[in-house]
């Protein structure tokens, strides 16, 4: 039951077709069951009401998103005009519930159930946050990791690549696999919920070579599993891997926060544990012991999106031991929990310098000089998102990092901006890591602009 409710998609395919035109189809029907009964007075008063509740809906989305930013970021004017045309169909169809009787009020309860739920699935769309049905409830979706199904690493990707040259590359499988695994914190202590990891085919070999490792992060609220599903990471993978040979990073996406209601900010704080201590010891550990990876901190990415992204533009910088790159999308410019003050009173015992010490900004300066790698993206209808980017990036820049920065066309502050912006910067690192020529030139690939730093 659990497997079945993960393959029914919500994005695409046919539960939303059915659902948008089983919704379109009971407002005309109410319409023209008004017509028909020759009720011009109340269908000018569905009318009215239902035009008065999609102004006040569209008023009350503006307000909560872009004047008192309930959620931190703006949620887009694709998500507000979502809202307001919900309600205006709730309202049309709430007042013909008031004025009908028998199977025609039903009809008109249908109605207002198929446009919540429409509204709400378009909404999901739009941010491309629930992929399936089971990812509503955090279904587990891939199967667990063995320790011991992995092998240590027998070669590097250049020896790889010189035997593919050649038609002599170890037996592997076409696509690469998805697991879940449970990284115990047993330095930091940190309580995390289980992590996921994808092993690309040469990872799968019996003789698997150094590969590049991805640490990537999903936001707040968010999951492990959220991350690889909606950010498309096995499928992107799969792709990179059939035209380099079976070569792609393997990647881990830990869990940084212990719970879709913590937000961690990353750091070790008596709220929620030793969350940096667990990202930049424990979850290095576990994988150098148990994952063909490359030791090298050029072979070594961390990025995400939204909370996660700040993170990696905070553990980045502050760790160029372990991370050479960075690949944040829509990160904000500093940790941010709630009023300032009171959020340095709670997580850094008052300690403003320590707080300081984990604002991107400040880490890249305090390591100055970088040879760290930086691609940065944030959708371009995200402002909030653009603004804090650009300040990090030539900050980055100014440290001495090599620094690359898109804007994804037509997203705002969803995972459509990660699937855009991640495709690039997979290319343009895996061909600094030895994994092969980038197929194109980040400008080439679709809705991405590349921006130039002064």
């Amino acid at each position: 039951m659990l497997k079945w409710l993960s393959r029914i998609r919500l994005t695409s395919g046919g539960l939303p077709t059915t659902l948008f035109t089983l919704t379109a189809l009971t407002l005309v029907a109410l319409i023209v069951m008004a017509l028909l009964d020759r009720r011009p007075r109340d269908l000018l008063r569905q009318v009215a009401v239902g035009l008065i509740s999609g102004a006040t809906g569209l008023l009350l989305a503006w307000l909560v998103s872009d004047v008192f930013m309930v959620f931190g970021v703006s949620l887009g004017w694709m998500v507000i005009l979502t809202v307001g045309l919900g309600c205006l169909a709730a309202g049309f169809a709430t007042m013909a519930l008031m004025h009908n009787h028998g199977w025609k009020r039903a009809l008109a309860a249908l109605t207002i159930l198929f446009t919540v739920l429409s509204a709400a699935l378009r909404i999901d769309i739009i941010y491309g946050e629930y992929t399936t049905i089971g990812s509503i409830f955090s279904v587990p979706i891939y199967q667990e990791l063995k320790e011991s199904s992995p092998k240590q690493p027998v070669m590097s990707v250049a020896d790889w690549q010189g035997l593919a040259s050649r038609g002599e590359t170890p037996p592997h499988p076409a696509r690469g696999q998805a697991y879940t695994v449970r990284i115990v914190g047993s330095e930091s202590s940190f309580h995390a919920r289980p992590a996921d990891v994808y092993l690309p085919p040469a990872a799968l070999s019996p003789k698997p070579p150094a590969l590049p490792v991805f640490v990537l992060l999903a936001g707040q609220p968010g999951s492990p599993d959220r991350l690889f599903t909606a950010a498309g990471i096995p499928s992107l993978m799969d792709s990179y891997a059939a035209r380099h040979n079976g070569l792609a990073p393997i990647v881990v996406s830990p869990d940084q926060n212990g719970s879709s209601t913590h937000n961690s900010l990353c750091v070790d704080s008596p709220v929620y544990g030793n969350a940096e201590a667990y990202m930049s010891r424990d979850v290095p550990n576990w994988i150098r012991e148990h994952l063909p990876v490359a030791n090298q901190p050029s072979m070594w990415t961390i990025g995400g999106f939204s909370q996660g992204g700040t993170c990696s533009t905070q553990l980045g910088p502050r760790h160029p031991e372990i991370y050479g790159n960075i690949l944040p999308a829509d990160g904000e410019l500093e940790p941010t929990q709630g009023k300032q003050e009171q959020m340095i009173r709670d997580y850094f015992s008052g300690d403003r310098s320590r707080f300081l010490a984990q604002v991107p900004t400040k880490a890249i300066a305090a390591k100055a000089p970088s040879k760290q790698t930086l691609f940065t993206a944030a959708g371009s209808q995200d402002p909030h998102s653009r603004q804090s980017m650009m300040t990090i990036a030539k900050a980055a820049k100014s440290a001495g990092m090599t620094v690359e920065v898109v804007v994804a066309q037509g997203s705002g502050h969803d995972w459509h901006t990660v699937r855009t912006a991640w495709s690039p910067g997979l290319e343009w690192l895996g061909e600094r890591m030895g994994m092969g020529p980038m197929d194109r030139a980040i400008e080439d690939h679709p809705n991405i602009t590349r921006l130039q730093l002064q």
